[in-house]
Parts: structure tokens; C-alpha cells; sequence
């Protein structure tokens, strides 16, 4: 095992968010139950911290990817786009437990990379004249209005990726490439847990989606759900 594996590698999932305490603001790849990282989720449900802001696509269902920590109450602010699977979102957020900004999907994905990029701003289209827009400054170019969006950054990111080497270089599978590139950027600490880890030299350098300089840390997992939100299929004859 070579150093640099020794430094990335981690045994558990709860090792490898060991330091992720009381309010942190965590950032959650997947699009859906696409991609998310189901073994780091549950450490964090485990571990117990709470009053997170968890920034995230969407959050999850009752009982699976951030719905485990809403169930247990954990989650203080949800930073996301598409919320309609989950009714427990639903309950604690019409009930004032639960703060919520949501943000036009592409919007959201444009300011994550932003954070990642060290832009700290943004004009966009989207949401002028809506609640999208109230309190934002607006301009106009060429004729158009715009309104100013902000980047997003935060203390530790939880990915999902497919394939990595010792080194931390990252690979993903299909759909699975959706938030997770992006949020491995933006944050201070970003920990992916991997389905398969190769040795060193392995992997295409031409096929590496996230560079390694940003994975701080490797989980190699196990036994993954892969669960489906919604399953629509033709009628048998």
C-alpha cells in the first residue's frame, strides 16, 4: 500500500466523516437516488450530528438518502431544487421546522461550480421577476435582466463515484455523473466513496473525471441499494 493510499484510504464510512461536527455545511452529490453516497449518509445518521445545512439536488426519499437524516431530525437547512419524492420533507418544512432555498436546478449547478471555480458571483436569466429574484440585484445587458446569484461553498462534500486510484483520481458511471463532479470542487474537504478501487497507473489519465488534487479522502464501498425513485414500465401482454 503505497503513502499516498495510506493518507486517502479509509476503513469505514465513519472514519472517513470523523470530523464533521454540529452545523457544518455539507454538500451531497446525486441527481435523485442517482449516484448519492449511501454509505457516507448513513455514518452521518450514525454519528449523529445535526443542525446541518445539507446543499443537495433533492432530498432524497422517506427512508433512503437524506430522508434518513430528516427522519432523525438532523438536517436544520436544505439548499436544493427538486424536493416532491419526500413527505417528510413536506411535514417538516410546512411546519417551520425545516428552512428551505430553493434554487432552479441549473442555477444551483452553475453556483456549486462557481464555488469551485472562485467565482464568487454570477448574473442568470432564471427567476427574474420571480421569488427566485426578491432581495437579489438585478442588471440589465443587451436589453435583458438578469439577477445576481452567489456562489456556493461548503465545509465538506460527500460524493458517489464509480472507479478510483490510490491517488484519489475519480471515474463515474452514466447518470451518476450528475452533482457529484462539480461538488468535488466546492468544498474544503471532499470525501468520495467508491464501488471499485484500481492500482496505480490503471486508469486512462484521458478517462479521469475529478482530478485527484481535489478527493481528500477514499471509501471504498459495499453492497450499494442502487434504489430507483419511481419505476414506470409497460404492461405485459
Amino acid at each position: 500500500m503505497s503513502t499516498i493510499r495510506k493518507s486517502k484510504l479509509f476503513e469505514s464510512a465513519l472514519e472517513a466523516i470523523h470530523d464533521i461536527q454540529d452545523g457544518a455545511t455539507l454538500m451531497v452529490g446525486g441527481f435523485g437516488l442517482c449516484g448519492i453516497p449511501e454509505h457516507l449518509i448513513e455514518a452521518l445518521r450514525v454519528k449523529g450530528v445535526k443542525d446541518l445545512t445539507c446543499i443537495s439536488n433533492n432530498a432524497g426519499v422517506d427512508d433512503f438518502g437524506l430522508g434518513k437524516l430528516l427522519q432523525t431530525g438532523q438536517i436544520r437547512k436544505m439548499i436544493s431544487s427538486y424536493v416532491g419524492e419526500n413527505k417528510i420533507f413536506e411535514q417538516q418544512f410546512l411546519s417551520g421546522k425545516l428552512q428551505v432555498d430553493l434554487i432552479p436546478q441549473g442555477t444551483l449547478a452553475e453556483r456549486i461550480r462557481a464555488g469551485g471555480a472562485g467565482i464568487p458571483a454570477f448574473y442568470t436569466p432564471t427567476g427574474v421577476g420571480t421569488l427566485v429574484a426578491e432581495g437579489k440585484e438585478t442588471k440589465i445587458f443587451d436589453g435583458r435582466e438578469y439577477v445576481l446569484e452567489r456562489a456556493l461553498k461548503a465545509d465538506f462534500a460527500l460524493i458517489k463515484g464509480w472507479r478510483a486510484d490510490p491517488a484519489g483520481n475519480l471515474q463515474y458511471n452514466m447518470t451518476a455523473m450528475n452533482f457529484n463532479p462539480m461538488m468535488a470542487t466546492a468544498a474544503k474537504v471532499t470525501v468520495a466513496e467508491v464501488e471499485e478501487i484500481v492500482g496505480e497507473g490503471e486508469m486512462n489519465p484521458l478517462a479521469i473525471h475529478t482530478p485527484a488534487i481535489y478527493v481528500k479522502r477514499l471509501l471504498l464501498g459495499r453492497g450499494y441499494e442502487k434504489r430507483i425513485e419511481q419505476r414506470t414500465v409497460q404492461p405485459r401482454a
